[in-house]
């Protein structure tokens, strides 16, 4: 047995979350150790997931009041188009992303310690079993070979010295340290259901851990996933991939949600049985195996004695004794009865196998085995998973922030764009000074290029009803004139003319004046003109 042993120790924060209130359904303060079979500690784990649940509904009441301001308090379209706003959304929306990313990071080592912890749980379990496994399989082998093999050479050796009545006596009292081996075999514990207990244990737990890691390993690139788009959408002004992005992110909201509440939990359910381990498995071992069994077990230190100590001796005493007996038989008995050299030598190979057996469950019985994995497993759930678990609890924080943050600042990016496009339709289209205008007819060339209401051409008079006014009217060389006139539509104005030598382009005119101008005669219309000019 080892002199020193380093104890176990409950991390700092598992007494933290331990002191968390322990509340029921009832709003009634509960015990906080560690009874999951009490219904009132299981609810006050429920009571945890509730806090978060009420968490959730306030978030979400906090958006939609802050939506339904954003839609009824609206600003003018000049304060909507200001600087200031914008750099609100770009602020907002690096904010979002740069807690996003720190959230992931959290998130993804949260996850792997956890992963860590729960594996060096599952890989105890499995020590521990094959630990209780193979004490089980030596006692059994042991007392099987005892009570058979051992039983029918005693039987084969009576016949064969029925005449002897002092070698009669000596395979009796081999028969009774025979039957003195079984019955401290017996006395040992039964580890058959302890040894079923762990391996079922370890299994569920594996299957369990399998799919929280993978569940939390695609929640962690969901995250990241919208994140990217919704900085995307900002960026390319996308109107239906941010609003794609905001249905995601109020179901990833959600999510960050519930995961907060069930790692916080299950934290505080597992701080509670870290802080008093020992309590909780006295109480499940009850029944199965002794009280002084489990502290040696879970202590393992020189104050305590091996409960197994005083059965190995005698396991031990009778084998040799049996032994000492085969060897006088074989010295004394064999050359009387050599036939009974075959049954005596069947004894000693079964009293050495029983003796090697006997030095396996020695070791095996020892309390250091057992114990470091019990330490092992504890610092693994302990250590490495409630530790793991925080940092999912502070992903999922992060996390919810980011969402809410994206959240209020999609809406305001949105209207900005939709304001930016209303701004686009209401400039005139029919201005050829727009620059959207001549973008337009850029792009669309086989567009007949606008006139004004003056030209020859003008769908609101006929070519009947407007006569070309004389070309002497018109003092600017040939050039100038195709110059302007392709300048401003790329057809003849005439009525334009008296323009031209002054380097400014054709007038607009209401309707009411044009429909007062087709009204004159092309004497007034020349008049008209003249004072215009002037």
């Amino acid at each position: 047995m080892s002199s020193a042993r380093v104890d176990y120790i409950a991390p700092w924060w598992t007494y933290w979350l331990h002191n968390f209130p322990h509340i029921n359904l009832r709003f009634q303060p509960t015990d906080n150790s560690f009874q999951p079979e009490e219904e009132n500690y299981q609810q006050s784990l429920i009571f945890l997931g509730c806090v978060a649940a009420a968490g959730l509904g306030l978030n979400l009441l906090c958006l939609a009041i802050y939506l339904s301001c954003l839609c009824c308090c609206r600003k003018d379209e000049e304060e909507e188009s200001k600087k200031p706003n914008s750099c609100c959304v770009t602020w907002s929306a690096v904010a979002a992303g740069l807690i996003t990313c720190v959230a992931v990071g959290v998130g993804f080592y949260g996850n792997s310690e956890t992963n860590d912890g729960v594996y060096q749980l599952t890989y105890s379990l499995y020590n521990a079993n094959h630990t209780l496994g193979g004490v089980d399989s030596l006692v059994t082998g042991t007392m099987g070979s005892m009570k058979s093999g051992l039983h029918q050479h005693l039987a084969r050796l009576d016949e064969i010295f029925a005449t002897r009545g002092d070698y009669v006596q000596t395979l009796q009292f081999m028969q009774q340290m025979a039957d003195n081996v079984i019955k401290q075999l017996l006395g040992l514990p039964d580890w058959e259901e302890a040894k079923v207990d762990l391996a079922s244990i370890a299994d569920q737990t594996a299957n369990i851990e399998y799919y929280r890691w993978l569940s939390y390993l695609l929640l962690l690139i969901v995250d990241l996933i919208i994140c990217l788009l919704a900085c995307l959408g900002l960026a390319k002004q996308s109107r239906w991939l941010l609003t794609t992005m905001m249905v995601f992110g109020v179901l990833t909201l959600v999510l960050s949600w519930t995961s907060l509440g069930a790692d916080l939990a299950t934290a505080v359910g597992t701080s509670d049985f870290c802080v008093s381990p020992d309590k909780y498995l006295l109480s499940q071992t009850k029944g199965i195996i002794g009280a002084d069994i489990v502290h040696y077990y879970l202590y393992c230190n020189q104050t305590l004695s091996n409960p197994f100590q005083q059965p190995l001796t005698i396991f031990q005493r009778s084998l040799t004794t049996m032994q000492i007996q085969i060897q006088g038989l074989l010295q004394f008995a064999v050359p009387l009865f050599p036939t009974a050299e075959r049954d005596l030598l069947g004894i000693q190979h079964l009293l050495n196998s029983s003796e090697a057996s006997l030095h396996q469950l020695t070791a095996l019985l020892d309390c250091r085995g057992l114990n470091k994995d019990y330490l092992d497993a504890m610092v693994g759930v302990c250590y490495d998973g409630v530790e793991g678990v925080l940092y999912l609890c502070l992903f999922s924080t992060l996390a919810a922030c980011a969402f809410t943050v994206m959240l209020c600042a999609i809406p305001r990016a949105w209207r900005q764009i939709a304001c930016r496009e209303r701004d686009y339709d209401d400039i005139d289209e029919e201005d050829p000074f727009n620059p959207r205008a001549r973008r337009i007819g850029s792009q669309n060339p086989n567009l007949t290029n606008m006139h004004s209401f003056c030209s020859y051409s003008s769908s609101m008079g006929s070519q009947t009803s407007l006569h070309p006014p004389a070309p002497a009217v018109s003092n600017a060389p040939m050039s100038e004139y195709m110059n302007q006139t392709a300048l401003f539509g790329g057809n003849p104005r005439y009525e334009n003319v008296p323009l031209i030598g002054r380097g400014s382009p054709p007038p607009s005119y209401s309707p009411s004046m044009r429909a007062t101008y087709l009204s004159m005669t092309e004497e007034q219309r020349r008049q008209f003109g003249n004072d215009f000019q002037a």
